[in-house]
């Protein structure tokens, strides 16, 4: 959970509107599952569980994405629904990446621009990539955590005798058969 509220602050920074939408619905989806393992509810924890097969696509199509696997480009506008030319945040501000100031043009001042190169520690979008396979591992967890979740509450729940219940020999067994106690007349003497 901590990581990806980390992610979906970075994500805001670039305005990646794809990603930003995608962690908050697995954040909202996240306290669900949680919220059905606490109230032993395993219906939330199946979506949980259906949403962590989800999310383990969503973060693999994101390394694609990024690692431009497939004919993706990584300078498309695809996660930002082509809403802005924002691009990754990491992009601007890379993991030791050298930083330089630019050259004043025409009077006007920019402030310090990225050099591109080689001269970064971790490209950005080795970052990208890194982040959504620490979202997969989460997930993997997540997913085989809430199956077991899944399969402990339906064991239960099967495993509960109501009075008189559904089992062939019950535990409080009521005779049908009239007894032979009941059925004679008791005959007193005159």
């Amino acid at each position: 959970m901590v990581t990806v509220v980390e992610r979906q602050v970075f994500d805001f920074l670039g305005y990646q509107w794809a990603p930003i939408l995608a962690n908050f619905i697995h954040i909202i989806v996240v306290i669900l599952g949680l919220f059905g393992t606490i109230q032993y509810r395993p219906r939330y924890v199946v979506v949980y569980v259906v949403w962590a097969a989800v999310w383990i696509t969503w973060n693999a199509f994101i390394i694609c994405f990024y690692l431009e696997v497939g004919g993706l480009s990584k300078d498309s506008e695809l996660l930002t629904f082509n809403l802005s030319r924002q691009h990754s945040w990491w992009r601007e501000h890379g993991l030791g990446c050298a930083r330089e100031e630019a050259a004043a043009s025409f009077g006007i001042l920019q402030d310090q621009a990225l050099v591109s190169g080689g001269l970064c520690a971790l490209e950005h979008s080795y970052v990208e990539a890194l982040h959504s396979g620490l979202q997969i591992l989460g997930a993997l967890l997540g997913f085989v955590y809430g199956c077991y979740v899944v399969s402990v509450f339906t064991e239960e729940e099967d495993s509960f005798d109501f009075i008189g219940g559904f089992d062939p020999f019950p535990l409080y067994h009521v005779n049908e058969k009239p007894s032979s106690l009941l059925s004679k007349q008791v005959h007193l003497p005159a």
